[in-house]
């Protein structure tokens, strides 16, 4: 009996809860959707640190790569193949520009927030085509809301 007393004793410190797992959040590439042509759905997202981002190939001829000059400084560049499904995990707390090499003058383009990174301080280099940098507007103005 002493010894049940004992386990009782010791086991809610180690029942107690943890660290909250990692999510995994899915992209869609899509020739259309809700927003037009040339689409990441959803066109936004907020993670945390350690959560990661499937890139889900929905219709051919996408990918997910960064945006040079969009990630914050020490993150890990990244490029999927077209065709091909990509997960990444940004680490470095900030905002990352995603978009499809092939269509990314077309504007198929996303934004992830990692941590607390405020979307309005998110700086467009210039070498980003216009209707890219179109779309990077759009998307600022509903993650604002």
């Amino acid at each position: 009996m002493k010894y049940a007393l004992a386990a009782l004793l010791i086991a809610p410190p180690l029942i107690t809860p943890g660290p909250a797992a990692a999510e995994t959040f899915e992209v869609r590439m899509l020739n259309r959707g809700e927003a037009g042509p040339m689409v990441y759905e959803p066109d936004f997202l907020r993670i945390a640190p350690g959560d990661s981002v499937k890139f889900i190939a929905a219709t051919t001829g996408h990918n997910a790569a960064s945006i040079e000059g969009m990630a914050p400084e020490g993150a890990e560049p990244f490029k999927g193949q077209i065709n091909q499904e990509i997960e990444i995990a940004p680490a470095v707390p900030g905002l990352y520009g995603v978009k499809c090499s092939p269509h990314y003058a077309m504007g198929m383009v996303m934004l992830i927030a990692v941590g607390d990174a405020d979307p309005a301080g998110l700086v467009v280099p210039e070498t980003v085509p216009a209707r890219a940098k179109q779309r990077f507007g759009e998307i600022l103005a509903r993650s604002s809301k």
